[in-house]
């Protein structure tokens, strides 16, 4: 026995015997044993979608391989460049061909297939057909695959897929996060100290993921600067009262006289700077 087929028995042993009990009224009342599936939050979950999710890159392999699917070819600095079939990560997935019905009927195999060999289910009324350029005949391969039409600007692990060229959209995003961030807080639980722990944590971080990969207007930050601003003297009302301390002084660090606020500006250009050192030292990363 291998071991790959080991570590999936011991999986296997791990889900099959595992025992509950329900507390009722603070007493246990038995012990059950679960017949199938993991409970949510479970830390053998990832392990089993790597597992599962070797199957389905071992049979887009297969199919890229005999001519049936093609990918698409991302060019390099030099050279042939880098054949791309799919990519995963998380529970989002995305697969790449040609606007071709004959290929989208190999995917839809490939999917009953996976099935079969997974006992999964997929839901294709979740799945997208997002056509890169002018596509005729999108609906007619959407239907063939069996799932909807998707379009440009869509958004996959909760961010675009492109660079907002509307500044309206990337500020509705970002403040409609950040107003979900001051859900963290009731109102008259903060005081001043609390709220600074707010936006610190939670309120500053936000929007890194966006400034990772794209440049954040100078209107949209500072509209999200005023939202900290209020929130930090006025409370999650986001009353405008009298700021005490200039805002460059805030986002200073502890032993320079500030509170440690993170200055999103900055925060943006290191976080660019970043992919220009990663392009001029990794130069063999994908």
């Amino acid at each position: 026995m291998g071991f790959g087929e080991r570590w999936i028995k011991w999986i296997e042993w791990c889900i099959s015997t595992v025992k509950f009990s329900i507390l009722i009224n603070g007493s246990p009342s038995g012990v059950f044993q679960r017949s199938r599936g993991l409970r949510q939050g479970d830390p053998l979950s990832p392990y089993l979608f790597v597992i599962v999710m070797k199957v389905f890159s071992c049979l887009l392999g297969k199919t890229i391989s005999g001519g049936f699917l093609s990918g698409w070819r991302v060019r390099g600095r030099s050279g042939e460049g880098i054949l791309i079939s799919h990519l995963l990560f998380a529970d989002d997935k995305l697969v790449f061909c040609e606007e071709s019905l004959d290929q989208m009927t190999y995917l839809s195999w490939l999917l009953m297939w996976f099935e079969a060999c997974s006992g999964l289910k997929i839901n294709l009324k979740k799945n997208e057909l997002i056509p890169m350029g002018r596509v005729h005949d999108i609906e007619d391969l959407a239907l063939e695959l069996g799932c909807k039409v998707g379009s440009l600007p869509s958004c996959y692990l909760g961010l675009l897929r492109e660079p907002p060229s509307n500044q309206w959209l990337c500020e509705m995003v970002l403040k409609s996060d950040f107003k979900k961030g001051l859900q963290c807080g009731r109102d008259g639980i903060f005081q001043k100290g609390g709220r600074l722990i707010l936006i610190r944590n939670t309120l500053s971080s936000i929007p890194i993921y966006f400034m990772s990969l794209f440049y954040l207007p100078r209107k949209v930050r500072l509209r999200l600067e005023k939202i900290q601003r209020d929130f930090l003297w006025g409370g999650r009302a986001l009353v405008q009262k009298s700021h005490f301390v200039r805002w460059n002084l805030v986002c200073l660090e502890k032993r320079k006289g500030g509170l440690g606020v993170r200055n999103l500006a900055l925060m943006n250009i290191t976080l660019l700077n970043k992919w220009n050192w990663c392009f001029a030292n990794e130069k063999e990363a994908f």
